[in-house]
């Protein structure tokens, strides 16, 4: 592998980045114990599967042109070693510890002169369950492809990534920073269909934008600190809502945010806010068999109908707006900001990014995603995954993302927070447990619950 340009979308993200506000993504992925598998020949596992991905030797570096760009190129004096790490949890309960340790970990920014990536494998008892904390910088990739780059340490991908290396597949070759000159009319012919895409997406940004900033628990002044919670749902039971409901499994997740959101508000004695909460619904722009690197991403605006009372008009208040998102595609609203990020040019992305990382908060108070997950079973070292728990970064001045997964017939919740502005994350995890239960037991008996006042 050899030199690439960073995508516009990636060296934005890469700009925005700051000590108080780390932009890499996450995963806790949580492992149940094998006999005879000791921590040590877990580590090793990890530092011999990690050095043999690819993507995970780069490291970005500038280049004279385009102005302002920079490119992936293979770090010559990579050493995995400073890359995986073990940490021990001195907690008698190992979930609780590892969560609070990662927390602490996902705080910590990565280093800009190396692979912008670290694995840390946390460990209890030598006979107990472990854990592996995954952190990949969102340049290198978006959640799909983080999913694609960080599943190469399972045993069922590296034996697959094995066997093609044996036939002698040939690697798909990077995407060059010099075009080919026979490209370059087609590339001046598609520029312009950018432009006025470009126009039009920026019209739908600032038609959605807010100038009625509001201070809420999600949008307070960013400490640099974190605070990582989780919860788990029953996938069987989402599966048994949709079918008595409609609607997608993802509007449900919607909507069990929503409540669980006004549960907790109302726990801190806080009334439902005027105006709902606005969240921010990631969208993948990537083709079926795409390249690995680099982020195709839009978005879906949605205002969690916090203020409803009642599941079922929460729920269809989700599905309204999400059809209508869908209607309109992913290239309307303040959800397209990263469409409009493509089409700038570099020098616009390394001097606007201050800007850029103010104005989140105009266009949404709180981010929630969904993480697709392989649905084979998979293991490390012959020990099974049980769960994993996705994270997402935390854009400036916001205080909450909610990131999900499916796998092993659970959703896997996990929650980063702003560690100071939301001490209490711990009890919205537990809300978003109690609101699906509800919301289950709501739609798969057909019983009328109380609505949470």
């Amino acid at each position: 592998m050899g030199t690439e340009l960073l995508a516009p979308l990636d060296l934005a993200f890469w700009h925005l980045e700051s000590d108080a506000h780390p932009m890499h993504l996450g995963a806790l992925a949580v492992f149940a114990p094998a006999p005879g598998v000791t921590p040590p020949h877990v580590l090793e596992l990890l530092r011999t599967r990690a050095a043999a991905i690819p993507r995970l030797r780069m490291c970005v570096r500038d280049v004279l042109l385009p102005v302002g760009g920079a490119a992936w190129t293979v770090d010559k004096d990579f050493d995995v070693h400073r890359h995986v790490r073990r940490v021990a949890v001195d907690e008698g309960d190992f979930m609780a510890g590892a969560t609070r340790l990662a927390g602490e970990l996902m705080e910590q920014p990565l280093g800009r002169g190396l692979p912008p990536w670290q694995m840390y494998l946390i460990g209890g008892a030598d006979d107990g369950p472990f854990a592996v904390l995954v952190k990949l910088h969102h340049a290198l990739a978006d959640g799909m492809r983080a999913v694609a780059i960080g599943a190469g340490i399972f045993d069922e991908i590296a034996a697959t990534t094995a066997r093609s290396a044996a036939r002698g597949r040939p690697a798909v070759p990077p995407r060059s920073w010099l075009p080919d000159p026979r490209e370059v009319a087609g590339m001046a012919l598609g520029r312009i269909g950018e432009v006025g895409r470009a126009l039009g997406v920026g019209a739908s940004v600032v038609r959605a934008g807010r100038l009625d900033l509001r201070s809420t628990a999600f949008t307070a002044p960013s400490s640099g600190t974190r605070r990582l919670a989780t919860a788990d749902l029953d996938a069987t039971a989402l599966q048994r809502i949709r079918r008595a409901e409609g609607g997608t499994a993802n509007d449900i997740l919607l909507a069990v945010v929503a409540g669980a959101l006004r549960r907790w508000m109302a726990e801190r004695g806080e009334a439902p806010a005027a105006t709902d909460p606005r969240a921010l619904v990631p969208v993948s722009r990537r083709r079926p068999g795409g390249a690995v690197s680099g982020n195709r991403l839009s978005a879906y605006l949605l205002d969690l109908p916090v203020g409803a009372a009642d599941p079922r008009e929460r729920l269809r208040a989700v599905r309204a707006t999400m059809d209508r998102n869908k209607a309109a595609g992913p290239l309307k609203g303040a959800g397209a900001v990263a469409v409009l990020a493509d089409q700038l040019h570099p020098l616009a992305h390394r001097f606007g990014a201050p800007l850029a990382a103010n104005a989140a908060r105009m266009l949404f108070d709180l981010l929630v995603t969904s993480v697709p997950l392989p649905r084979s079973a998979l293991s490390l070292g012959g020990c099974p995954l049980s769960a994993l728990y996705p994270m997402a970064p935390l854009a400036r001045g916001q205080s909450l993302a909610v990131a999900l997964s499916t796998y092993g017939g659970r959703v896997h919740v996990g929650l980063v927070a702003d560690g100071k502005a939301l001490p209490d994350l711990d009890r919205l995890a537990g809300a978003v447990e109690e609101e699906f239960d509800e919301i289950g037991a709501l739609f798969t008996a057909g019983r009328v619950a109380a609505p949470v006042s």
